[in-house]
Formats: structure tokens, C-alpha cells, sequence
């Protein structure tokens, strides 16, 4: 990317801050998603999942101890709203064929960030016939790669397993850190779309990067 959230580039978050953002899934890419955006200064954050937090969701997701059993989003829900004050649409349920229009219908932009290849194929079919912009994140089982591709660059058969990686990759500790990167990479995505309606991609591998000790 050119840049990354640069304060030169983003004074003003003001035209992007009340555009509705729909989140699928509340997980080691969702949750820590839906967090950033709420730091950013995003305020009008819908975020659909079915899951409770289970003990093996705390390596890379932001809950606490005291959370398991609770519902992610309402959880995810609390802790914004302590944080920062962002109320958010919080859907505890399963996005189906038959309600998936209903609950991303009034979004600015979708995100799909589900880890199973049925719900993100529900939520391509949905906005493309609601005509809604949708971008899909997601990490590879290797947990050393994560991308971003808008609709129309992205079919289930490209990724097969990095759609979201299922639950060894997304629950590993070491893949945090892999997790949280592409979540930034999307905020950054997420805001030029919002601010410029420019449609970046992204793609990030660990094995590429390097890291300079000083």
C-alpha cells in the first residue's frame, strides 16, 4: 500500500464516520475488525455472528476469561460501547439465504469475515443482488498469509481454506499477530473506499516481510 493510515491522508474521518458498516462473523478477524473501526472513529457498526466465546477463542480474539459462554456480539457490543461509545447493531444469529438480505440490507459496505465457505458464498449472493459493495478477509490455514478482495475479484474456489481458515488456524495464539495485521490492512481499505469509493485489495504474507532490528 502507498500508505497506511497516515494522519496526512485521514484529518478528516468525518465523511466516512456515520456510513453504515455490516460485519459477518465476530471472530480472529471480525471482533478485531469491528474493534479498530470503533477506535478509528467509525459509529455505525453492524456485526452478525452466531457463536459464544469458547476458551479457545482467547488467543486471538478480544475476549476476557469472564466472557465464555456469552454471545460474541453482545459481548463485542459492551466492550465498544465501554470503550469508546460506539453502539453497536449487534445480530446474534445465522445469516441464512433467507434472512441475509434483511440483515445486511441499508449498509454502505459489507464485510465478510465469516470462516466457513457456505456463509461466505450467502453473503456474496446477498449483496450482489442487493447491489452493496462487499469486501472478503480472510486467513490461510498456513497462518502466514491473509488478503482482502472486493467482490468481483473474489470467488469461493480461489480460497478454499484461507476463506476464514476454520477453527485450528483462527484459535492458534501464533496467529494473532497474522490476525491483526490483515485487520488493519482492512481498516485501511475500509476507510479510503468509504472516503474516496476507491476498491483496494490486499494481500499480506509473512514470509515476505521483513522486520529491522535497530
Amino acid at each position: 500500500m502507498s500508505f497506511f493510515l497516515h494522519e496526512a491522508h485521514y484529518r478528516d474521518l468525518a465523511p466516512a464516520a456515520e456510513r453504515r458498516i455490516t460485519i459477518c462473523g465476530a471472530g480472529a478477524l471480525g471482533a478485531n475488525l469491528a474493534e479498530t473501526l470503533a477506535r478509528i472513529g467509525m459509529r455505525r457498526l453492524r456485526v452478525i455472528d452466531r457463536d459464544r466465546i469458547a476458551p479457545h477463542n482467547l488467543s486471538t480474539q478480544p475476549w476476557l476469561q469472564q466472557d465464555i459462554g456469552l454471545p460474541k456480539v453482545r459481548v463485542l457490543a459492551n466492550m465498544l460501547y465501554r470503550a469508546v461509545g460506539t453502539k453497536l447493531d449487534a445480530h446474534h444469529c445465522t445469516l441464512t439465504a433467507g434472512n441475509a438480505a434483511a440483515l445486511l440490507r441499508e449498509s454502505d459496505l459489507i464485510i465478510d469475515a465469516f470462516d466457513n465457505l457456505p456463509s461466505r458464498g450467502g453473503v456474496s449472493t446477498a449483496s450482489d443482488q442487493l447491489g452493496l459493495p462487499c469486501l472478503h478477509i480472510a486467513l490461510a490455514p498456513g497462518g502466514d498469509y491473509g488478503c482482502g478482495l472486493w467482490d468481483g475479484a473474489y470467488t469461493a474456489r480461489e480460497l478454499p481454506t484461507a476463506a476464514g481458515s476454520g477453527p485450528h488456524t483462527c484459535n492458534y495464539p501464533l496467529t494473532r499477530p497474522l490476525a491483526m495485521l490483515v485487520a488493519s490492512a482492512a481498516a485501511e481499505v475500509i476507510i479510503r473506499f468509504l472516503l474516496t469509493a476507491e476498491r483496494r485489495g490486499f494481500e499480506l504474507t509473512l514470509r515476505d516481510m521483513r522486520l529491522a532490528l535497530v
